[in-house]
C-alpha cells in the first residue's frame, strides 16, 4: 500500500465547489457543513481564492485551501470528462463462483473493456469458461475456494493497465460508467472511487425484494464525498470499484471473507490516499432471488464486524456521541418526563458551542441552534439504531424485564419510522417497517454472532465524545 507524498498537489486549472449543505456565515469569513461537521475559519488570502461558490485551482495556494475542503467534504471536485482515462488504461477484474447467467450478463455490459475473469473453483467450471470465451474475457481457474478477495488478488496481480476495475459477477455497469468515474483521477490524492450500488429485481418482485430495491444494502445515499472512517460514507463495497493499480499494493486482505472493502478503504485511508464516492454514476447488484439467501447476507454483513474490530480499534464503533445530546436522546425514548427540559439545554449548549467556533461573524445564532438541533436529532438516529440493529439482543433482553425497556424500543421504532418517512417519502410504510425489522435483525444477530465466535466484544462499543475546550 504505497502512500501519497505531499507533493501532490491538486493541478492547476482543477474546480472544486462548495458541496450541498455547506454554508458561509454571515459574514463570510468561515464554512459550516462537510463530514464530520466542519468548521472552517477563512484567511483573508483563503477567501480570495473563491470565485462564487467554488474555486479553479491557479497556484499553490488555491490548491492547498481546495484540498482542503475536498478533505473535509465541504466541497466536491468539478469533474472534466476530458480526464476520463481510455478504455486501453483500464481492466476489469470480474470474481466469479458459478453463476453463469449473472456472469453473461456482467460481461455484457462490459463489453469494450479487457476483463479477467477469476473462476473461485467453480463447481461447474466449464460452464464459467464458456461465458467468458463467448465474452472474449480472458479467464483465471482457482484450484481452490479463496473468497473473493483473494480471487480479486488473483486477478490484480495479471493487471498491466495503470487503472483496475473489480466489479462483481451479480453486478452490472457499463463500460461508460467506470471510464466516467475514472476522471476522479485527475486529483492526484485519489486512489479508488466507488459509483452508487442500487439493487436489480429480475424475475420475481417480492416484498421483501421491494424493500431492497428501495433501499438497497449497497446503496451509501446520494451525497457524494471524501470517504473514511468517521464521514457520512466510511466505507464503499467492492462489487463495483475503479482504482489506480499502483496505490492497490497487494489488494484485498485475503484472510477476510466478509469486509475486505472496509478493510482496503480504512487502510487507503490511512495512508494518506483519497477515496471517493460518487453516487452521480450508477451500478446495478441484483437482488438475492429468496427470504433465506436475502436474510443471510445480511446475516454475513454482520460477521464482518469482529474481524474489523481487532484490524482497525479505533474505527469499527456502532455509534459517536457526545454526553448532553446522548442523555437527552436516551430520555426521549423512554419518554422522560426530563427529556423536553433535557433536550432544550443540549440545543442550547450545542449551539453555544458552534456560536464560539463562528464567532468572526455577526449573526451566527440562527445558523448555530439550527446545527444543534440537527444534531440532536442525529444522536436520536443513532440511538435508535442502537437499541434496533447494533444492540437488540441486549434490547430485548430489557424490553423483557421492565417497562422503561420496552418504551426504548418503542421510542426508538417511533424514531426510525418517522425518521425514513422524511428521509424518503415515496417509500410504502409497512413494507418498510418489515424490511428494517428483518433487516436490522439480520444483521445484529450476525454482529453479535462474530464478536461470541471472536471472543471480543470491541465490535459493539459506541464511543462518546467530549466537547472541545
Amino acid at each position: 500500500m504505497q502512500g501519497v507524498q505531499d507533493a501532490a498537489v491538486l493541478p492547476v486549472g482543477f474546480r472544486v465547489r462548495l458541496a450541498g449543505g455547506t454554508r458561509r456565515t454571515v459574514g463570510g469569513g468561515a464554512l459550516v457543513g462537510g463530514s464530520p461537521l466542519t468548521v472552517m475559519r477563512l484567511t483573508d488570502r483563503a477567501a480570495s481564492t473563491f470565485t462564487g461558490d467554488g474555486i479553479e485551482v491557479r497556484d499553490r495556494a488555491g490548491a492547498l485551501v481546495a484540498e482542503r475542503l475536498l478533505a473535509t467534504n465541504l466541497a466536491e471536485p468539478v469533474l472534466d470528462a476530458s480526464h476520463a482515462v481510455g478504455a486501453d488504461q483500464l481492466t476489469v477484474v470480474v470474481p466469479v463462483r458459478d453463476r453463469p447467467a449473472e456472469l453473461g450478463r456482467a460481461l455484457a455490459a462490459l463489453e469494450g473493456l479487457s476483463v479477467v475473469v477469476v473462476d473461485d473453483a467453480s463447481h461447474d467450471a466449464e460452464a464459467v469458461a464458456a461465458v467468458a470465451r463467448r465474452h472474449g474475457a480472458d479467464l483465471i481457474r482457482l484450484p481452490r475456494n479463496l473468497g473473493p478477495a483473494g480471487a480479486r488478488n488473483k486477478g490484480l496481480a495479471t493487471v498491466r493497465t495503470p487503472y483496475v476495475a473489480f466489479v462483481d459477477s451479480d453486478v452490472t455497469v457499463d463500460a461508460a460508467t467506470l471510464l466516467g468515474l475514472s476522471a476522479h483521477f485527475a486529483d492526484p490524492r485519489v486512489a479508488l472511487v466507488a459509483p452508487y450500488v442500487g439493487a436489480r429485481l429480475r424475475g420475481s418482485r417480492r416484498w421483501y425484494q421491494r424493500y431492497e430495491e428501495g433501499s438497497p444494502s449497497l446503496g451509501l445515499g446520494e451525497r457524494a464525498g471524501s470517504v473514511r472512517p468517521g464521514t457520512a460514507v466510511a466505507w464503499v463495497p467492492s462489487a463495483c470499484v475503479v482504482a489506480r493499480t499502483e496505490r492497490l499494493g497487494a489488494g484485498f486482505d485475503p484472510g477476510l471473507r466478509v469486509g475486505e472493502d472496509v478493510d482496503l478503504v480504512w487502510r487507503l485511508a490511512d495512508a494518506d490516499q483519497r477515496v471517493r464516492y460518487d453516487p452521480a454514476y450508477v451500478a446495478h447488484h441484483d437482488v438475492r432471488p429468496t427470504l433465506r439467501g436475502w436474510l443471510g447476507r445480511k446475516f454475513t454483513y454482520g460477521t464482518g464486524g469482529a474481524a474489523l474490530a481487532s484490524r482497525h480499534p479505533d474505527h469499527v464503533v456502532t455509534a459517536v456521541l457526545s454526553p448532553l445530546p446522548a442523555l437527552a436522546g436516551a430520555a426521549v425514548l423512554v419518554r422522560s418526563r426530563w427529556a423536553p427540559l433535557l433536550a432544550i439545554v443540549a440545543v442550547l449548549s450545542g449551539a453555544r458551542e458552534v456560536r464560539r467556533r463562528i464567532d468572526v461573524d455577526p449573526g451566527s445564532d440562527r445558523l448555530a441552534l439550527g446545527l444543534a438541533t440537527k444534531g440532536l436529532g442525529w444522536t436520536l438516529r443513532q440511538e435508535s439504531a442502537l437499541v434496533l440493529r447494533h444492540w437488540w439482543p441486549a434490547a430485548l433482553v430489557g424490553a423483557a424485564a421492565s417497562p422503561t425497556g420496552r418504551r426504548l424500543v418503542a421510542g426508538a421504532i417511533v424514531v426510525d419510522v418517522v425518521a425514513t418517512r422524511l428521509e424518503h417519502p415515496e417509500l410504502p410504510v409497512l413494507r418498510t417497517l418489515a424490511g428494517r425489522r428483518l433487516d436490522d435483525l439480520a444483521y445484529g444477530a450476525g454482529l453479535w454472532w462474530g464478536a461470541l465466535r471472536a471472543g471480543s466484544p470491541r465490535c459493539l462499543r459506541s464511543r462518546l465524545v467530549l466537547p472541545r475546550r
